[in-house]
Parts: structure tokens; sequence; C-alpha cells
């Protein structure tokens, strides 16, 4: 018998870790086996807004031992690694975007910028509290003249991306070097920050716990709600998609 996803090549799951892969670790070991068993069929990356440094932290206390993603997508897709190895003309693209005078601009309105681990070279994040103070600073960035693209999730977190970045812009890249057809690309995820990823992927997974944001903006057609949280979720939607059995 055929196993699922074999037909047309293997699928890629680009999945979100916080609170979509970790929060109930027993179901994260049951994922990781049975990604293990068909690694030919279906290859995972990790895509996390969270620069490398830290989800490499995350990666040695929280998962499995012997976890190995094919890539990891950090600093909400401005940073790639395929096989352990930074892709560096993607990460080059960003290094003309002018990070710290973005950085400079909305700490002179008044908004403290997250920790320096949080910050990449295409990525400043800021803690902003409420959509007025979001618009206040997306208008003055709009006026100096600088190119970005935006993302505001949780309660008060904003991103400013250099324009090519983002999760979906990554996930493309990604797939690109792989071989695989977008069509064939799974994404999974529980915030605001994934709902770029969602509509770009070919089919989506949002997890049981995911938050209001996500789930008033998913693209319905192609998202599979789950009833599971956390990873149990995940190995829920692909198998409702019939990519696992």
């Amino acid at each position: 018998m055929r196993e699922p996803g074999s037909k047309d090549g293997p699928w890629l799951l680009v999945s979100d870790i916080d609170d979509t892969l970790t929060g109930d670790r027993a179901a994260l070991d049951r994922l990781w086996r049975t990604l293990k068993a068909r690694k030919n069929r279906l290859r995972l990356a990790l895509n996390s807004s969270r620069p490398a440094v830290s989800v490499d932290k995350t990666l040695a206390d929280d998962f499995p031992e012997g976890f190995h993603p094919d890539a990891v997508i950090t600093g909400l897709g401005t940073e790639i690694r395929l096989g352990g190895s930074h892709l560096d003309g993607w990460r080059q693209q960003f290094s003309s975007w002018p990070d710290k005078e973005v950085r400079r601009l909305v700490m002179e309105l008044g908004y403290h910028p997250h920790d320096d681990i949080f910050q990449t070279g295409g990525k400043a994040s800021f803690a902003v509290p409420g959509q007025d103070d979001v618009d206040r600073v997306l208008e003055s960035l709009r006026r100096s003249g600088i190119d970005f693209r935006s993302i505001y999730s949780g309660k008060s977190d904003l991103d400013i991306l250099a324009p090519g970045a983002g999760k979906d812009a990554a996930m493309r890249y990604l797939a690109d070097q792989l071989g695989i057809p977008i069509e064939r690309t799974v994404a999974a995820g529980d915030s605001g920050n994934d709902l770029a990823l969602f509509e770009a992927a070919g089919k989506a997974i949002a997890v049981g716990n995911a938050r209001r944001e996500l789930l008033l903006g998913l693209p319905k057609d192609k998202t599979y709600l789950a009833k599971a949280h956390h990873a149990a979720g995940v190995e829920e939607g692909l198998t409702a998609f019939g990519i696992l059995p």
C-alpha cells in the first residue's frame, strides 16, 4: 500500500513552535516519533518569531533528545537554517534594511523594544499596548520613508519587518530550495503572527488552543481546526488531511 502523501513527492510541514508544538511534551514526543518514521514523505521546518539563539535554547530544553528538523526559520522569517547551516543568500537581502533606525524612531515615541535577543537584522520588535498606539507607530515610520511590513499579535507584540521578510516569504523560499511545490506545504500555528503563513501555505492547521486573533483571520477554505491542543492538534490535522495514516 502506498503511504499517504507519497504520490507526488514529499510534503513540507512548517510549524510554529511556542504553544503549537510545545505545551504537551508527551504529544510532542509522539508526533516526533511519527515524523521520524515518515521522514522521506514529510519534511519538517520550524518557523518561529524568535531569533535563532532563543529557539536553540528551547530545542535543547523542551524537545525530545535527537530532535532534528530539516530546517529552522527564525526571527519572523529573517533567518533560515537548512541542515544546520544558514542560508546566507536569504539573510543578506536584509543587511541594508535600517533596523537600528526603526528602533530609534519607535523608542523616541516612548515605546520599549523587546530584549536584544529578540531582535534581528531584518526585524525590530516592540511592546506597544493597543491598536491606537500601533497606528501611531506605523504612521511615524511611513512618514520617515522606511519600507516595512508589520505584524501585531498577542496583547502588545509589534514586529516591524524588512519588506521582503516574513514567515510566509521564508516558507516559500525554503520550499523552493527543497524542490517542494507550495501546494504541498502545510502550516501549523496558534497565533496572529501565523496568519501570513496560513495564507501562503497549501494547507493549514490551527491547533485547538489557537488564539482568537488567528481564528478570526485564517483562510477557512484550507484550514483544519483541530480539537486537540499543541502537538496533538498538529498530528490530528496531518491525519485529517491524509498526510499521516
